[in-house]
């Protein structure tokens, strides 16, 4: 009898708990990781990367990309150099750094800048490429060919990241391996 009366109560007690504790829906989406990106040395493609930021920022809910202040953790560092544009596969959390390197190459052969900062950004909330593939798909890249101005995120590529910032996700053996396409 003391038995099944201790078990009564510690099953109350584990239920309590648990409701007492369970997050509201509004509260997933108050929750939202926040990552933040240094664009100082982005030279000539800071507009493009505001760009991708915002098109991250409007297509997901459980990510928020801000740009940092001085002196506060960086998370996406972008960086403008000679060759192609490339990301190191995240996803990124908070603590950790990734870098997009936005390269000229790409620019010089007629790629569309934007396309380019929300495709890296992409790798950098950890979606790899999706090739070939169609314009229609971010992470198809280059394989959109040069005249492919989509910015946005498809569908599956949307729910990919709200997963891996769901709280539930796994990290991918990939991540932080660095990818470059070559057109």
């Amino acid at each position: 009898m003391l038995r099944r009366t201790f078990a009564a109560v510690l099953t109350g007690a584990a239920l309590s708990i648990s409701v007492l504790s369970a997050p509201s829906a509004g509260a997933a989406e108050i929750m939202a990781t926040t990552l933040t990106y240094d664009d100082s040395q982005a030279a000539e493609f800071k507009d493009a990367v505001a760009a991708g930021v915002n098109v991250w920022n409007t297509n997901v809910t459980n990510v928020r990309i801000v740009k940092a202040t001085p002196g506060q953790r960086v998370n996406i560092r972008v960086i403008a150099d000679n060759g192609w544009p490339r990301a190191t596969l995240g996803p990124v959390r908070p603590g950790g750094t990734v870098t997009v390197w936005m390269g000229r190459q790409a620019v010089q052969q007629g790629y569309h800048t934007p396309r380019i900062a929300s495709h890296e950004l992409g790798h950098s909330l950890g979606l790899p490429d999706v090739k070939p593939g169609p314009c229609s798909s971010l992470m198809s890249g280059s394989t959109g060919g040069v005249s492919c101005t989509n910015v946005n995120p498809n569908a599956q590529e949307k729910a990919r990241v709200q997963q891996l910032y769901a709280g539930t996700a796994v990290q991918s053996a990939d991540a932080g391996k660095v990818l470059a396409e070559i057109g």
